[in-house]
């Protein structure tokens, strides 16, 4: 199986999270979860908030308590 061309910070995944985290308050922690949940998911919403719905995976993933994990 190949790799995706996703993996890596300045890959898919780092160009659609830096624009995904680019109005968050704490900018490294959303890029770290944002990071593993679009590596997991293969897939990162459009927009700064919201649209999960274009990504069931990423919209889906929720931390040990719960919560949402995905920015």
């Amino acid at each position: 199986m190949e790799v995706p061309p996703n993996v890596g910070a300045l890959g898919f995944c780092g160009i659609k999270c830096k624009g995904r985290c680019s109005k968050a308050s704490v900018q490294d922690r959303c890029m770290k979860y944002c990071g593993i949940c679009c590596n997991t998911c293969k897939c990162v919403p459009s927009g700064t908030y919201g649209n999960k719905d274009q990504c069931p995976c990423y919209r889906d993933m929720v931390t040990g308590k719960g919560k949402p994990k995905c920015p």
